[in-house]
């Protein structure tokens, strides 16, 4: 597409709430669905970027990122999204399948499994398990695509997803999946001057014990947080390391000034 917007590849306003953009979805979805347009290979491509664009936007922390990025970037906003997350990253926790399903059960097409098999190769895998009483699935992006990360749907069971749900397929199965690592949060101090014109900044990974230089953007804000993928908590079983974010703290000397004779003057 032209257009590499999220907003505007579903037809949302960039105010849209979480049901705007799901109907948006859903209706585009319905439209460029490759069984209704068997004829017409464009449409395949069309559907991939309003998958991407859903899994974004119905996604409150990856859809606030995208925004600061827009906000700072303007149109080259997805090329700099597109730098920290891959395939795996955007479609990680999204409800997708089950939209797809449901067009399955109520108009006869291709369900989640075929159309992401015919969309992304070899690089996409569903995986299942059932026991009486309960069941776990899910799916892994792998190859071209980057980072593996297991998507587990909520065991029929009910209780907790993810670490749980997989200790108990280790338990019953002997089947280990990999655990991916948590994010993890830091803040980092910037001068105005800094902030302002960005460039290296020397940050020390304490956890790690490893020292690192952070390419900060120009104009970064206060509160604006900068992620460092891959930096976060280790993962185990072959799973991927979590993700680091760095709060951005402008601190502005004059103000700390102000505070310490304020402080001087009560006492």
């Amino acid at each position: 597409m032209e257009t590499k917007d999220y907003y505007k590849i579903l037809g949302v306003d960039t105010d849209a709430d979480q049901t705007a953009v799901r109907d948006a979805y859903r209706k585009l979805a319905f439209e460029f669905h490759p069984d209704r347009n068997k004829d017409n290979p464009q449409s395949a491509e069309r559907m991939k970027w309003i998958n991407e664009a859903y899994a974004v936007l119905s996604n409150p922390a990856k859809r606030q990122e995208y925004d600061n990025l827009r906000r700072q970037f303007g149109n080259s906003a997805y090329t700099h999204f597109r730098r920290s997350y891959s395939e795996q990253d955007i479609f990680h926790g999204s409800d997708i399948h089950k939209i797809f399903e449901e067009m399955a059960k109520s108009f006869g097409f291709r369900g989640f499994d075929d159309i992401f098999k015919e969309f992304y190769g070899q690089g996409f895998r569903r995986f299942e398990f059932k026991r009486p009483g309960f069941f776990a699935g899910g799916f892994i992006f792998s190859g071209p695509f980057g980072r593996k990360r297991p998507e587990l749907d909520r065991p029929s069971g009910g209780g907790q997803i993810g670490r749980m749900a997989q200790y108990f397929l280790k338990k019953v199965s002997g089947l280990e999946l990999p655990q991916d690592g948590d994010d993890t949060v830091d803040t980092i101090y910037l001068t105005p001057q800094q902030a302002f014109k960005g460039g290296p900044y020397a940050y020390y990974h304490r956890k790690r014990s490893k020292k690192l230089v952070v390419k900060i953007p120009s104009g970064v804000r206060h509160g604006q947080r900068i992620r460092l993928s891959g930096m976060g908590a280790k993962g185990q079983g072959g799973g991927t390391a979590g993700d680091l974010y760095l709060k951005v703290h402008i601190h502005h000397p004059w103000r700390e000034r102000i505070k310490r004779f304020a402080n001087k003057l009560i006492k």
